[in-house]
């Protein structure tokens, strides 16, 4: 198993920094302002044969006993009762404060290995920035840079030194990345903490709680997911802060690089069209879709039912993906969410073998003609697969140009009909195919067209001038 490394400390101290440091990547937001991580963030690191699990916390905050920094400290808690190693970052530029040194208190009652980081120590002489944090009695503090890199690699090589080399073994098969949008407040988070079976993700009742994209591992039934939680998409005319901005870019960045989304509506709200529009992103790029309409429980029959046409109106351009009545809160329906998940996964992955999709050209074409346009009817030769996630039908023939969209459709409906592609888009894609006598043609008009220098006729722009007669009028009264 990975060792896990936690990393801890107070404020914009620079731990999410080292965490994109460590795991070679740009997942966890990075900015001058206190407070920007507040989840639990897990990544992936590797210092030679050894991998590990790196761990970045929100600004740890102790002595708070209520509000969003109590969330955040408490995501913090259970992240050191999970560490192997707890790397206690501190800022070498403002020195040693009373929050340093009521937080290694406290990670000197937790038993773990503690390693003392002092950040931002680039450009400064070693010994002296690392003096005062002797006072904390963790050992002696290793100085780094996050943002450059110094001292980044003798951090981890002490922090790993106690474990082995991993033995080769088998891994449990790939997991199936599953992001989890909506609109802030939607109770994305709850469903994450009611499927986790813990508060992974903080759960509060106040809208831009979560700001990053939080990848939690997570098994069910057997089957290994990657849940993505992510932040809530406004409009864009209501996104003001800057970090709400790029909160906004990690969760489209977030539904592209996912292989199943889950849709999160709140049934006591109205269908707005900021949820049309996280729909339409989802369709444009691809995503395998499951719709969660959270909030279910206590509504009365004919409230339901009035959701449900609602639904149908408005997101009928996703009637490929299958809808579920669910809360989050109380864990009702999310047997049938999972169930859908794994389907939705599977269609968006099936390979499509070419005989097949051919067949059912031929059935459709035979069923319902496309219409003529002009002289000339568009012909469907045959059809292959082109891609996966989402599947590509590759069509070929004459005159494809021509067919209409609303045959398009027709294709579309007939080939997930019949391969049961439910839960995922499907795009088709026609190629005209070459006519065989348009060489010929070209060679017999060339062949025929008098050329300049020969002794053909002249061409009428070649052609000398030649002066013409003169027509004389007969005048009345003259001979």
């Amino acid at each position: 198993m990975k060792p896990s490394i936690v990393l801890v400390g107070r404020p914009n101290v620079g731990k999410s920094t080292l965490f994109n440091r460590l795991t070679r990547t740009r997942d966890a937001l990075v900015a001058d302002i206190p407070g920007l991580t507040r989840d639990r963030h897990y990544g992936h690191g590797r210092l030679g044969s050894k991998p590990y699990l790196v761990v970045d916390t929100g600004g740890f905050e102790p002595l708070v006993r209520d509000g969003i920094v109590h969330q955040m400290a408490r995501q913090t808690e259970q992240a050191i009762d999970e560490a192997d190693v707890i790397v206690f970052l501190v800022d070498g530029r403002s020195g040693i404060t009373a929050l340093d040194k009521e937080i290694a208190n406290r990670l000197r009652r937790s038993g773990r290995t503690v390693l003392v980081a002092v950040n931002k120590a680039e450009g400064m002489s070693p010994g002296v920035v690392a003096a005062d944090f002797h006072e904390l009695g963790l050992g002696e503090p290793v100085p780094i840079s996050a943002a450059h890199g110094e001292g980044v690699r003798s951090l981890i090589e002490i922090a790993l030194q106690p474990f082995a080399e991993p033995s080769l073994e088998e891994g449990g098969g790939d997991s199936i990345r599953v992001a989890i949008v909506g609109r802030p407040n939607v109770g994305k988070s709850t469903l994450i903490n009611t499927l986790v079976g813990e508060e992974r993700v903080i759960a509060f009742d106040q809208p831009g709680t979560t700001r990053d994209a939080i990848e939690i591992e997570f098994e069910r039934a057997g089957r290994r997911y990657s849940l993505i939680d992510t932040a809530g998409l406004r409009r864009r005319g209501k996104v003001f802060e800057t970090v709400e901005k790029f909160s906004v870019i990690k969760t489209l960045q977030a539904i592209e690089g996912a292989q199943v989304v889950v849709l999160v509506l709140d049934a006591r709200q109205d269908i707005s069209d900021q949820d049309a529009h996280i729909a339409a992103f989802i369709r444009e790029s691809g995503r395998a879709l499951v719709v969660a309409v959270n909030k279910w429980d206590g509504l009365t029959p004919y409230l339901r039912e009035q959701i449900k046409v609602a639904l149908e109106s408005q997101l009928s351009f996703i009637d490929f993906a299958r809808f579920h009545y669910v809360s989050a809160l109380r864990g009702q329906g999310l047997e049938t969410l999972f169930r859908s998940v794994d389907a939705a996964h599977q269609a968006a992955t099936v390979d499509l073998p070419t005989p097949q999709l051919t067949r059912v050209l031929i059935d459709a074409v035979a069923r319902q003609a496309p219409p003529r346009s002009g002289q000339f009817r568009p012909k469907l030769r045959y059809a292959h697969q082109g891609g996966r996630n989402p599947p590509l039908v590759v069509i070929h023939g004459n005159a494809l140009d021509k067919v209409p969209e609303s045959y398009r459709r027709y294709l579309e409906h007939a080939f997930r009909e019949v391969f049961k592609l439910q839960g995922t888009p499907l795009q088709i894609q026609f190629n005209v195919s070459d006519n065989p006598f348009a060489d010929k043609r070209a060679a017999e008009q060339d062949r025929r067209r008098p050329s300049s220098g020969g002794r053909g006729k002249a061409t009428a722009a070649e052609a000398p001038a030649v002066a013409r007669p003169a027509i004389r009028r007969k005048v009345p009264g003259r001979s």
